[in-house]
């Protein structure tokens, strides 16, 4: 399979979400009466919707009122909040800094040593709170990191890096033994992002529980959104789940006040990224389960998963898996002359 890009080479075709379509089943469903819940671990959740680990995105106020809605939200340890005891006044400094000067700032806050008491504080206030706890570290970290979280009483466990494979070469440091973290390890392991089959079956063999798949393009790292559509076609094909961030940087309760950056946005030497605005669209009940008064996607997430599920007939998520895809790379173009020309929808 393939085509040939070069003398003695073939590279395989992919398609992003922007080139498929789902096509609409035999039969229809009332959308109120599809299932949209899911799995993890032995446990169930309404809404099969994950809050990215941003610190634009989910500090533990969020991660409460998530875990109340019914979703999960991943606070991220070497955050923010785990390296300040009142982090207001230093994201007040990361959202009123001027474009030219955010990523400067942002690696400077973050040069700030992280403090291990903060991350049992921050995991004792979601839990207080009510919420299911699902924090996350970078493998350099995990070892120690999973260790304090589950003494805290963290639920779930996040490694996280940018590309995560069951076998990392490292000189410098002692790369992190997968097997070895899980089995020390009480609480369900989540691990990612990871890509290929290999890579993920490897993973999956080492221990991990569950995994996040993708290196795809985020808002606060290229330009494309991830709104109610793309989540469908992400759960069509094949996902229990799926983790996004800009679309709850827009909630009142977000603590980047309508601004998010990516993980990788402090880092000292190769920022990936930088502060972006998105701006508050409402509160996060609003965001996922509407009224939209908008059509461009960022309102009412659940209402469209359900309308999705509907008009496939995928009574569950189980099903809608099954859905099939078809290559449409003109969907997003195809008839649409009128909308670009008033501006509608989500801008590209």
């Amino acid at each position: 399979m393939g085509m040939w890009v070069g003398r003695g080479r073939k590279a395989r075709a992919a398609y992003g979400f922007d080139d498929i379509a789902l096509a609409p089943g035999n039969i229809t469903i009332n959308p109120n009466e599809v299932d949209i819940s899911w799995d993890l671990c032995g446990r169930n959740f309404q809404i099969p919707i994950i809050a990215a680990a941003m610190d634009g995105v989910v500090s533990p106020k969020l991660a409460i009122e998530m875990g109340r809605l019914g979703g999960l939200a991943v606070l991220n340890l070497e955050g923010i909040f785990s390296r300040y005891e009142n982090p207001d006044d230093v994201l007040d400094r990361i959202t009123s800094a001027s474009l030219e000067e955010a990523t400067k700032i942002i690696q400077g806050i973050y040069g700030e040593p992280i403090k291990e008491e903060l991350i049992h504080k921050r995991i004792s206030e979601i839990k207080k709170g009510g919420g299911p706890v699902m924090v996350s570290a970078i493998p350099q970290r995990a070892e120690r990191f999973a260790k304090i979280a589950e003494e805290a009483g963290a639920d779930f466990f996040v490694v996280q890096s940018t590309v995560t494979t069951a076998r990392h070469v490292a000189t410098e440091y002692t790369p992190m033994d997968l097997r070895e973290l899980k089995k020390h390890l009480s609480i369900p392991l989540i691990v990612g992002n990871t890509v290929t089959y290999e890579a993920c079956l490897e993973l999956m063999q080492c221990g991990a529980d569950a995994l996040l798949i993708g290196v795809g393009p985020g808002a606060a790292c290229t330009s494309r959104e991830v709104l109610g559509l793309d989540i469908c076609k992400a759960l069509a094909s094949g996902a229990d789940a799926v983790m996004i961030g800009s679309a709850f940087a827009r909630a009142q309760e977000a603590p980047g006040r309508g601004y998010h950056w990516g993980m990788a946005t402090p880092h000292s030497n190769l920022p990936r990224g930088t502060r972006i605005r998105v701006g508050v669209s409402g509160a996060l009940e609003q965001i996922l389960f509407g009224p939209a008064f908008t059509e461009d996607g960022t309102l009412n997430l659940v209402g469209a998963i359900r309308t999705c599920m509907g008009s496939v007939g995928a009574m569950n998520i189980k099903e809608l898996q099954q859905t099939e895809l078809i290559i449409a790379p003109s969907i997003k173009t195809e008839g649409k002359v009128f909308q670009r020309a008033q501006k509608l929808g989500s801008p590209r």
